[in-house]
């Protein structure tokens, strides 16, 4: 009961010499509620509707995504006989390992060759392929050191994805419905950050007698205070790794991610490319450069041709020592590219490019020379996908992604038990401070326009709850009438 609540009994006021001092304020007394007080309904109230109303788009996203990160161990039992195979005595060398997987798929261009990266993993092949969907590589799967073909799959990217984990990848980033399926991981991925700061927020901002109890859940029988305690102290382990994930799956989004690359080139951070061009020519290289010419040693139809085995020992001579590593063939006024793959930390990413006629390197990319930023960017981007820090990297974010649809769950089960669902009154906002309403109103509009899919989904709930209050307000009219 409030003091003004009507059904109070009232209390005879004391005689004067009866009555107690009052104490006098103290500066250490607020006289002024605090800025969090002020906020607080304000973020729980867009925490709660954003949490019922993304929370769909996450619990996909996340689902989607611990599938992904499970699908690298899965890939190497489903695809075994045609990754490993066992370790020989000696390996045949590469151009001949190339002109066996031709004869094996005429109809195909060679453009790219993947050595084995470790004793019993095959050399894989990559050829442009009729055949095969748009954008991906057949790949043909050789013993090293029996020439046998071990097999024929589709090869998605520079990542190498085989159909089990091409698949589990396009339902994560766009359910495989096309660039319309991308606005639903955009989504997500918008505004996985506000939700996780708001509920860290609302969780450090609650009063509680033991420390402890914002790390660990409470125990006892099933009821809305023990699922918040897991809610909260789960969600406050997950935090971190939550906001990296959606700042990692954001710069390769669809709106955001360009939003956020003109940011990134105008800071200097832009991933330098490497120039692959005959004769000086500007111009990058390609991932699927090639033109499919034997690359054994002496002329092709493009020139004359220092041959695929002469150009990696020459890389390999020019600093490129990784074990893990692409040979982009030649294709028209173009040279062989080679790089290292190893995204595994420490990276070794470095790239060479030589001229097909003689060896000569025409350009050097090392990563230790890349911005900072592209640096930044890069290491965020492999450690969403997982091959950061190996197996480690796809551990860690399989236990967040099923963190994730924990706090979902448990966010719904709280919903459920606050039936109607309504955490704060409407006009939370009145109660903040002009003086910090106005800068907060302009970080969102400008955050609003640089994620976009955040701004204006945020419109729409400003917009549903502006119309749910108008409805409210009609009843009770027409119920005080």
């Amino acid at each position: 009961m409030t003091i003004d609540d009507p059904a109070r009994p009232e209390i005879p006021e004391a005689p004067p010499s009866q009555r107690t001092p009052a104490t006098p304020a103290t500066p250490s007394t607020p006289q002024k509620a605090g800025i969090w007080s002020a906020l607080r309904p304000l973020v729980l109230r867009l925490h709660f509707y954003a949490g019922v109303l993304v929370a769909p788009f996450l619990l996909v996203a996340a689902a989607s995504g611990l599938l992904y990160a499970l699908s690298y161990q899965a890939e190497k039992v489903v695809y075994a006989h045609e990754l490993e195979v066992p370790v020989g005595e000696t390996t045949l060398p590469l151009s001949q390992q190339v002109d066996i997987a031709r004869e094996a798929n005429p109809n195909g261009t060679v453009t790219a060759v993947w050595p084995g990266a470790e004793p019993g993993a095959t050399t894989r092949v990559l050829m442009a392929d009729p055949d095969v969907p748009e954008g991906t590589s057949l790949a043909v799967f050789v013993d090293p050191y029996t020439g046998d073909v071990r097999g024929r799959l589709p090869s998605y990217g520079s990542s190498g994805a085989l159909p089990l984990r091409t698949w589990i990848d396009g339902l994560h980033r766009d359910l495989h419905l096309g660039d319309i399926g991308r606005n639903y991981s955009e989504l997500a991925a918008s505004w996985l950050w506000v939700i996780a700061l708001g509920g860290l927020l609302l969780w450090l901002g609650r009063r509680r007698r033991d420390r402890r109890a914002l790390f660990v859940p409470e125990g006892g029988p099933a009821s809305r205070r023990r699922t918040l305690s897991w809610h909260g102290s789960v969600g406050l382990w997950a935090v971190t790794g939550l906001v990296l994930l959606s700042a990692t799956g954001l710069t390769w989004s669809r709106y955001a991610g360009e939003n956020i690359g003109v940011v990134q080139d105008g800071l200097g951070g832009a991933t330098p490319t490497l120039t692959a061009t005959v004769g000086g020519a500007a111009g990058g290289s390609s991932e699927h450069e090639g033109h499919g010419g034997g690359h054994t040693g002496g002329t092709t139809a493009q020139g004359p041709d220092i041959g695929l085995d002469k150009a990696l020992e020459t890389a390999r001579a020019a600093g490129i020592d990784s074990p893990r590593i692409s040979v982009i063939l030649p294709g028209e006024g173009k040279g062989y590219v080679i790089r290292e793959t190893d995204a595994q930390f420490p990276l070794q990413l470095d790239s060479v490019a030589l001229d097909p006629a003689d060896g000569e390197v025409l350009d050097r990319l090392r990563f230790a020379d890349y911005p900072l930023l592209a640096k930044l960017t890069r290491i965020g981007i492999d450690a969403h996908m997982g091959v950061f820090l190996g197996l480690f990297n796809q551990l860690a974010l399989a236990v967040l992604a099923l963190a994730l649809i924990l706090l979902i769950l448990w966010g719904y089960r709280m919903w459920w038990l606050r039936r109607p669902g309504r955490p704060a009154p409407r006009g939370a906002w009145r109660k903040v401070p002009v003086t910090m309403l106005l800068p907060l109103a302009a970080v969102t509009a400008v955050v609003g326009w640089f994620v976009p899919l955040l701004g204006i989904s945020l419109l729409l709930f400003l917009a549903a709850d502006l119309a749910l209050g108008l409805v409210s307000r009609a009843r009770g009219t027409v119920r005080a009438g």
